[in-house]
């Protein structure tokens, strides 16, 4: 039995070259976007507003806005639960964004260890 080689697979060192041009472009946008997110900053809030944190691309916290009304001494497990669920939710906010505009490039592929 002959082995058969699907169409458009042909051309050899042509076709090779060709793919590594294309992962090389690949590349070059995968990190161009991965220095785009770096200097975006990402908000969230919590508590309608109460507590309101922002983060960087690289997943720092940037700044942390407390209203002074949800400051309470008898309830501080409050505010540190405020306070944690509004970190929590910009990180995510930096993680989706970066896995929906990675997607756009890799065409959906998941690639271990870009981002």
């Amino acid at each position: 039995m002959k082995a058969r080689i699907p169409k458009n697979m042909g051309g050899g060192a042509q076709n090779m070259n060709s793919m590594i041009k294309q992962a090389q472009r690949m590349q070059d946008q995968i990190t161009e976007l991965q220095e785009d997110i770096e200097g975006r900053d990402f908000s969230a809030t919590a508590g309608g507003g109460a507590v309101e944190v922002v983060v960087t691309g690289k997943k720092t916290v940037k700044s942390l806005t407390i209203k002074p009304e949800v400051v309470d001494p008898e309830d501080i497990d409050m505010l540190q639960d405020l306070i944690i669920s509004a970190v929590n939710e910009a990180v995510n906010n930096v993680e989706s964004t970066t896995e929906a505009e990675m997607s756009k490039i890799t065409g959906g592929v998941s690639l271990p260890g870009l981002f």
